[in-house]
């Protein structure tokens, strides 16, 4: 997607409120975007869920799929739509779920994967953050194909117990985000000897249609201070990708069982090594996984590993111990 060799991300940015859209703007990824793919409204939507769906964001919500309709005609193979909004204000649970619905009327055929916030008792910013979920929970179940909850409670937990962070800002918990989010997509970007697709992943993960709601994690992750010091075996990303400490949404899957699991291994990892923790891994924790669906471990592989690390894992799993997030709300 390169003119002059400069590299534009397919995205739409869109808030109901000026003030985020003009730091982005000036802030250092502000050249990065497209201009006219940068949409706001101005009265913003007050954490309340009725305005983001039916007032201020339906004004909105036109334009916005103007611009997604000329991102989509501009690819050459369109895979799906990711979107990435939080559950608990107004404008991400609001507008967020009316742009699903309105995407999905437009393009049925495509798949949409959500990369949803969900509010925490722990870390919570506004009263009303338990009716915006539930509002939005509604929407996400009949509309996205896939839906992968990250809660900022479990995000602090890493930073803080895994990463040893001392005051962790947005920043921090925004590129655990964006690991998941990269690795997620990441057969789609790179080559690979095991490739997978947002399609293949859905077909893999999702038992029955309403059932998709994935908790995700993340391997290496460590206090950057003492991983200079030893190589990381697929063994250990095996390990810790399956650690409920490792988790971005804060349920812990030893009180529930794995309907499905997928895993991203990326670097020089060797195919049959990563066949065989995994099977070790199913081996040993078989009580972890429901019976009826024989082999519902799927791996892919991808030669390229992400900057400044050798080798890699994302997990996402679909496990029944995801209802603790709901209940929580």
């Amino acid at each position: 997607e390169a003119a002059r060799g400069k590299y534009v991300p397919r995205a739409v940015l869109v808030d109901l409120e000026p003030g985020t859209m003009d730091t982005i703007r000036s802030g250092r990824l502000g050249k990065l975007f497209r201009p006219d793919n940068i949409v706001f409204g101005q009265s913003g939507a007050g954490n309340n869920w009725a305005k983001g769906h039916y007032t201020e964001g339906a004004e909105l919500v036109d334009s916005v799929l103007d611009v997604v309709r000329k991102e989509a005609e501009n690819s050459d193979s369109l895979q799906g739509f990711q979107l990435t909004h939080s559950l608990g204000g107004g404008t991400g649970s609001g507008m967020g779920t009316l742009l699903i619905s309105k995407i999905r009327e437009e393009y049925p055929d495509r798949m949409m994967s959500t990369f949803s916030v969900v509010p925490s008792p722990k870390v919570s910013d506004t009263i009303v953050e338990p009716y915006n979920a539930t509002l939005s929970v509604h929407q996400l179940v009949e509309n996205s194909d896939m839906t992968f909850c990250i809660d900022n409670e479990a995000l602090y937990d890493i930073c803080f117990s895994t990463l040893k962070l001392k005051e962790p800002g947005y920043e921090e918990l925004n590129s655990l985000v964006s690991k998941v989010m990269s690795g997620v997509t990441t057969s789609l970007r790179f080559p690979g000897q095991l490739n997978s697709d947002l399609r293949k992943t859905a077909v893999n993960l999702v038992p029955f249609p309403r059932l998709h709601f994935f908790m995700v994690g993340f391997a290496p992750l460590s206090d950057p201070k003492s991983t200079s010091f030893r190589n990381i075996t697929v063994q250990d990303l095996t390990q810790q990708m399956f650690d409920s400490r490792n988790m971005m949404a804060a349920s812990d899957p030893r009180h529930g069982r794995y309907l499905a699991v997928a895993a991203i291994f990326r670097g020089n990892v060797s195919t049959n090594d990563v066949e065989k923790q995994m099977l070790k891994v199913q081996d040993k924790n078989s009580a972890y996984f429901v019976e009826w669906i024989p082999n519902n471990v799927k791996t892919a592989v991808c030669d390229v590993a992400p900057e400044g690390l050798d080798m890699s894992a994302t997990f996402i799993g679909n496990s029944t111990s995801i209802q603790e997030l709901f209940s929580r709300v």
